[in-house]
């Protein structure tokens, strides 16, 4: 039989996560006694994933900052915590333009000069992020070391006329690798324990799609349990990774936000904390309506819809991992902690508004197909997916009439020409095809909502405001997820429309 002593060390351990014991062949005392240890254990163990972006770790001040917030989860509120941090702002920018000259122009001075303010940015955020003069020489020495390292990397890739995807990555990566250990020197200037890891020391391994990588495997809770058993609180670099053999990959742009997703996923944490520069999840960019609203609440799979059609607070992937384990996430204002930002979690809360928010996509243009030799043809839709992978165009929307005479694709603006190519390309002399042209002059709009799911009558209120703004709608796409309507517009005229649809569908619902 089973000891009230030993279900008590038991219950201390961390490894009793997932042990699964038969409760029932217990006495009844006994039962109590490990009902009671292990509501104090799950109480005591839970762990909290912490997400601070660039913005928020923007200068030394911010940094202790960011630390005290963390403190305050730690002993306050008595949780484990993992921060996740983003590179310094502007950081990463640089660390593309300089990646690009370095290939383009092959300027050594400018190299040094970058390399020069790179050290100086770094330093001034250790001058004003920790006080202890012997945690800011141990700091400094880290930075040194890395932006020596960056400084070969960049030299190299100057002398070789060489920039690879791996190398990309690499030197893209040395953002978070300089911030992280500025954060954490801070938090341990306030008196806890810390320690700072890459992606790959914490556990997150990929495959070696430089640039966009893919998860192959986790190994975030041999890595990071062991750390939180003993009093620390890891600093991990997001946005970073890397392979089985130890290279550096990146999960792309705004990646930070799914390495804390990865690994509150990996955790199984109580809750995943992405803390920014604004008060949680808008209506609408408040640069165009000045009276955006907070959204309190809001599911998954809106957070996700917003978040692919413009919606800038989270990365597209954050969404998946924490509603694979049905963790929530909270988006919160570092400037302003007290606010209680924007909770999203699996429950579709229907509120007055059906519209819970409207977000826009500029820089894409407008690809139009015609032919009626499409028309029945099998496997037309599939050649034209086929010409925009070989030029590794993203494509936004795809709509096709019912006439099947038509194919519509937005795509970013960037990759319009690579596109246009491959398919005149893929499609020469085929017969099917008689034209493709492009409108550049274009943006999407996307309306989201749960409310909007079977609810009668909200395309024609839809379309019936977007008339009235004076916006003509060129092309119309809806997800099978019916939360969500995405359509092409003008460009000069996205302003008033939005401005319509948010009073139409959010200001004038009470």
């Amino acid at each position: 039989m089973i000891n009230s002593c030993a279900l008590e060390n038991l219950a201390k351990s961390r490894g009793f996560c997932r042990i699964i014991f038969k409760i029932e062949q217990l006495q009844l005392t006994t039962k109590l006694c490990f009902a009671v240890y292990i509501k104090d254990y799950l109480v005591n163990i839970m762990v909290v994933v912490m997400k601070f972006g660039g913005t928020s770790v923007g200068d030394g001040k911010r940094i202790r900052h960011v630390a005290n917030i963390v403190l305050n989860k730690k002993k306050k509120e008595n949780k484990d915590v993992v921060v996740v941090v983003s590179a310094m702002s502007q950081v990463t920018n640089s660390l593309v333009d300089i990646s690009k000259e370095a290939l383009d122009i092959k300027d050594i001075e400018r190299i040094n000069k970058f390399i020069k303010d790179t050290r100086e940015k770094h330093y001034k955020a250790i001058e004003d992020a920790i006080k202890s003069e012997e945690i800011r020489n141990e700091v400094k020495k880290v930075i040194d070391e890395r932006i020596e390292e960056l400084e070969k990397v960049l030299i190299g890739v100057a002398y070789l006329g060489e920039l690879t995807p791996k190398s990309k990555d690499y030197i893209l990566s040395f953002g978070e690798r300089l911030s992280a250990p500025i954060l954490s020197g801070a938090i341990r200037d306030l008196g806890e324990k810390s320690v700072f890891l890459t992606g790959g020391e914490a556990g997150i391994i990929t495959d070696d799609n430089f640039g966009c990588a893919k998860v192959v495997k986790l190994e975030v809770k041999e890595k990071l349990l062991p750390l939180l058993e003993k009093g620390y609180i890891p600093v991990v670099t997001g946005f970073i990774a890397s392979t089985e053999d130890g290279r550096i990959t990146t999960f792309g742009r705004g990646g930070s936000d799914y390495s804390a997703a990865i690994i509150g996923y990996g955790l199984d944490a109580e809750i995943i904390e992405i803390w920014t520069d604004v008060s949680g999840i808008l209506t609408t960019d408040p640069k165009i309506v000045k009276n955006a609203r907070r959204i309190p609440k809001i599911s998954y799979i809106e957070a996700m819809e917003l978040a692919y059609f413009g919606a800038k607070v989270l990365h597209p992937r954050t969404i998946e991992p924490a509603m694979e384990k049905g963790i929530p996430i909270l988006v919160k204002n570092t400037f302003e902690p007290e606010n209680e930002g924007t909770l999203i979690t699996n429950d579709l809360e229907m509120s007055n508004s059906i519209v819970k928010a409207i977000t826009t996509i500029k820089n894409v243009a407008l690809i139009n197909i015609f032919g009626a030799g499409m028309v029945g043809v099998s496997g037309t839709a599939a050649r034209i997916f086929k010409a925009l992978g070989k030029a590794n165009a993203n494509v936004i929307l795809i709509s096709q009439g019912s006439s099947e005479t038509n194919v519509s694709i937005v795509v970013d603006a960037e990759d319009v020409e690579k596109s246009v190519y491959e398919l005149k390309k893929e499609f020469e002399n085929s017969g099917l095809i008689r034209d493709i042209n492009v409108d550049e002059n274009v943006c999407v709009i996307s309306v989201v909502g749960a409310g909007m799911r079977g609810s009668k009558g909200i395309a024609g209120k839809l379309f019936t405001a977007v008339a009235e703004s004076g916006a003509n709608i060129k092309m119309i796409a809806q997800g099978s997820s019916e939360v969500n309507i995405s359509f092409v517009i003008d460009e000069k005229d996205l302003i008033p429309c939005v401005k319509k649809l948010h009073k139409t569908f959010i200001e004038n619902v009470e």
